[in-house]
């Protein structure tokens, strides 16, 4: 029985006393190293106004990427539609498509909406409280309630610069829908005027939805018959109920005739359990970061981690993201990676690493895809 695909979420992360500059050198470089290891795809995510993350403009990272690869499959995990216009993402991945075909994966995801909604002052719920709970050997924490993130001042002000004054997206099921229709040719506006995507018309791009919920992202990539990615590495608690609402919404398309689920993780692979944890260390002050409101923080080393002020309340805020990411020696993490493959049911496994040297990200992902593979 052939392995299950593993493939790489990639955020461009900026180390402490690097630059960005480093961070994007990085990534072409572990692209690369990705593609002589086996990896399946790289993808590169969306982020704003973080000092920690150099992936915001992803389109063209991308480009970057698939110009150093061969094979490799290249793309986003995943634009944030809810501050593009649907002809926008569409010629901007087209070029992509047309440049490196056969090679190219557009991911959409809700994020850019709910950055519109929360500036609508929209209340956002807090979850109920849950009990971790453990599902064949899968730990599945109690949610994260992101009220206090989305109230935040730096969140406001992300929303403001992302997006034109007085500006407000469609919904997101009509920007996929306009994003399909432009690819396909044959999108008209409601006098029946039609609009032709050059680049972009035609192009052989594989369309993904990217959710953290049952919500309206898995039960809409189900309905169209896309593939879906379910985030375990951003919101373990509710990846059950993600890939679940997306096969129970299901139906066969010209892209897929049955469900295909990537899930992703977070990974620190060391030739040890000690030094992994070690590499690892740094992970819990960089959620800190990015929960506190402040954005996230360049990824400090393991020393610099050590030396920071740190509370239970701290503690608490980046429990569920701690513990359940995968950090140990190869075998460890693989059995780990191979218990979520298993409960969720994945296609294809999505892992995500960050460590404050270069050198240790790239040996992380190489011990994963020998051990993955043998």
């Amino acid at each position: 029985m052939p392995s299950t695909p593993l493939s790489i979420l990639d955020l461009a992360p900026v180390p402490a006393g690097g630059t960005v500059t480093d961070a994007l050198r990085n990534t072409v470089d572990l692209a690369g190293r990705a593609e002589q290891s086996g990896y399946h795809r790289y993808w590169l995510a969306e982020h704003h106004l973080a000092a920690g993350v150099a992936s915001s403009a992803p389109a063209v990272l991308i480009g970057q990427v698939a110009a150093a690869t061969s094979a490799i499959r290249v793309g986003s995990g995943a634009v944030q539609v809810g501050h593009r216009t649907a002809l926008s993402v569409v010629e901007e991945f087209g070029t992509l498509a047309a440049l490196h075909p056969g090679r190219i994966d557009l991911g959409l995801g809700r994020s850019g909406q709910r950055r519109v909604e929360a500036a609508r002052e929209i209340t956002v719920p807090t979850p109920v409280p849950v009990e971790a709970r453990v599902v064949d050997g899968l730990l599945i924490p109690p949610p994260f309630s992101y009220a206090q993130v989305l109230a935040s001042p730096r969140f406001a002000l992300s929303s403001a610069l992302l997006h034109q004054p007085g500006a407000q997206p469609p919904p997101f099921a009509e920007q996929v829908a306009d994003v399909l229709a432009l690819l396909r040719g044959d999108y008209t506006d409601a006098d029946g005027l039609d609009a032709h995507a050059v680049p972009g018309e035609g192009t052989d791009l594989q369309v993904w939805l990217l959710g953290s919920s049952g919500g309206e992202s898995a039960q809409l990539a189900g309905a169209l018959g896309l593939p879906f990615a379910a985030n375990y590495h951003v919101s373990p608690s509710s990846v059950l109920d993600a890939v679940a609402a997306y096969r129970a919404a299901f139906r066969p398309s010209t892209a897929l005739a049955e469900p295909y689920v990537v899930v992703s993780a977070d990974v620190v692979v060391g030739d040890t359990d000690d030094s992994a944890r070690r590499l690892a260390a740094p992970y819990g002050p960089w959620v800190r970061s990015i929960r506190s409101g402040d954005g996230a923080i360049p990824f400090p080393s393991p020393e610099q981690a050590a030396a920071l002020r740190w509370t239970d309340d701290d503690r608490e805020l980046v429990a569920d993201r701690v513990d359940t990411q995968f950090v140990g020696s190869p075998a460890t993490v693989a059995e780990r990676l191979r218990t979520l493959r298993d409960v969720t049911a994945a296609d294809e496994l999505l892992v995500t690493t960050i460590t404050h040297a270069h050198a240790d990200r790239v040996s992380s992902y190489e011990l994963l895809a020998k051990e993955w593979n043998d």
